[in-house]
């Protein structure tokens, strides 16, 4: 890598200068997480029935006894044996944290649109432990606009990120928060798709860090694949 080098000194005057942007940036960032926080929200009373390994659940019991939920929309299509590699990258990240944000009254699950069959072959595959539901037959990926009709498609009323107009794929990816209060009633909080998702990519962070960043040549996320096809 050809690179400018220069001293210590000159080195430690220009992290200096980086820092006080890092610090700006920081506190801007402290101001848009309040400001996503304060969003209102939204009382979901549509009963959605998804398939677990223990049966039929509905997004209550997603819950687990706390009183936030964060769903992962996971790019899975009826019919189709894709896996999708930035879903999977995601995914990879979320054992190892869940163990610290349910203790502080997150629960975690995962959702995807094909038979439950479908969910466990691919979570035995990658040995992933976290909770994957089926939404299969159920409106909850066409509500949350994830997942569109093939009529959808067609007509241009597929409708993604709050305005993208999806042509040909029937299914995307996303994460949903929500909260169930004292009396068991559920809201709808907050939603984020495509770079949205980054902030759920924890191995991005480390990537930023070093002269390479992401390696993207090729396209974003190019190098990404299965972690069992490295």
């Amino acid at each position: 890598m050809n690179h400018p080098v220069v001293s210590r000194v000159e080195w430690l005057d220009a992290r200096k200068a980086l820092l006080a942007k890092e610090r700006a940036l920081t506190h801007q960032l402290d101001g848009l997480r309040a400001e996503r926080r304060q969003l209102p929200w939204v009382r979901i009373d549509k009963p959605y029935a998804f398939e677990g390994p223990q049966g039929q659940c509905t997004l209550g019991d997603l819950f687990r006894g706390r009183s936030q939920l964060a769903i992962y929309n996971f790019m899975l299509t009826p019919g189709s044996t894709n896996v999708c590699r930035g879903c999977s990258f995601i995914a990879d990240h979320v054992d190892a944290a869940r163990q610290h944000f349910e203790h502080a009254d997150l629960a975690f699950a995962a959702v995807s649109r094909v038979p439950l069959q479908r969910i466990e072959e691919v979570k035995a595959r990658m040995g992933w432990t976290f909770p994957w539901v089926s939404s299969y037959g159920c409106d909850f990926n066409f509500d949350f606009n994830v997942s569109f009709t093939p009529e959808d498609l067609a007509a241009g009323r597929a409708i993604y990120n709050y305005g993208e107009v999806i042509r040909e794929t029937q299914d995307m990816f996303g994460a949903s928060i929500f909260v169930k209060d004292e009396s068991g009633a559920i809201f709808h909080t907050y939603s984020t798709h495509r770079r949205g998702a980054e902030l759920l990519m924890g191995a991005l962070n480390w990537l930023d860090l070093v002269p390479k960043g992401r390696n993207e040549s090729d396209g974003t996320m190019s190098w990404v694949r299965l972690h069992d096809e490295y």
